[in-house]
């Protein structure tokens, strides 16, 4: 049944607040992420230029250091649960099926699975 133009507006309309609030909330977090590192970045520098440092200093400063194992499990993690969105786009489901959420919390696992098995195998080396 085709939809009217009511529906395509209601339907638009609800997708742009959506959109709006997908947009809010990658600005904050990208701003939280850039005040974190900033201020990472402050302490390690009065840190160093304390003066000596110590066994503690030098290992607390290795937790500062971002070594990009963060980075890696959300690119693993969204890259899969997108590819589980496409993979459930292309099947035939009824409309109240649990496949296409069962199908997607597959691929997301998976995403953290490989994220896992990266970095155990970086630590292993």
């Amino acid at each position: 049944m085709p939809l009217t133009t009511v529906q395509l507006l209601t339907n638009f309309k609800e997708m742009g607040n959506i959109t709006l609030l997908l947009i809010v909330a990658v600005i904050v977090i990208t701003i939280a992420v850039v005040i974190i590192n900033w201020y990472n970045y402050r302490l390690k520098k009065r840190i160093i230029d304390s003066g000596p440092i110590d066994n503690d200093a030098i290992n607390f400063l290795k937790k500062l250091t971002n070594t990009g194992a963060e980075q890696l499990k959300w690119g693993c993690v969204l890259f899969m649960g997108g590819l589980g969105l496409v993979v459930t786009h292309y099947l035939s489901y009824d409309n109240d099926s649990a496949l296409p959420y069962g199908i997607e919390i597959m691929f997301i696992a998976s995403g953290f699975l490989i994220y896992y098995f990266l970095v155990t195998n970086k630590h292993s080396q």
